[in-house]
């Protein structure tokens, strides 16, 4: 076999078309840097190249920024949620407890106890929903 005949061989990545070969290099001080760093944190790119690629061309930067307090309600209301599911089981089992054990008088006792305390809930709950209105319309604006 000659060295005509032979076919190169298809070893290792794919060569890109046009390849990055021009590199350039930046110093900061230490205030430049911290700011440097915000900025790259905030955008959400993994890559701090092709963040200063993009800053210095003008592309649009997708900025993200996560508050912790609006997490931390959110958090909040889905743990009250669970907890009102966990409430509406008690409270069927509670019924059928009532019903079965105690006589008819001292049930009704019982079940008016249980009544005003889901009347109570029902304050609170609708209490928490003035507030989280409150809070998306002062917190969670969406701006076009």
């Amino acid at each position: 076999m000659t060295a005509e005949n032979k076919k190169p061989r298809q070893i290792g990545r794919k060569l890109k078309d046009d390849p990055a070969v021009f590199r350039y290099s930046v110093s900061f001080n230490a205030k430049e840097h911290a700011e440097f760093l915000s900025r790259f944190e905030q955008s959400g790119m993994d890559v701090k190249a092709h963040f200063i690629a993009a800053c210095i061309f003008d592309r649009r930067l997708k900025v993200v920024k996560i508050d912790r307090a609006t997490m931390d309600y959110y958090m909040r209301l889905t743990t009250f949620h669970s907890q009102y599911r966990a409430i509406g089981v008690n409270y069927n089992q509670v019924t059928k407890a009532l019903k079965s054990t105690f006589t008819e008088k001292k049930a009704l006792a019982f079940l008016y106890k249980l009544e005003q305390a889901t009347k109570e809930l029902v304050r609170l709950q609708q209490k928490i929903i003035e507030l989280t209105q409150e809070f998306e319309a002062k917190h969670l604006q969406s701006k076009p």
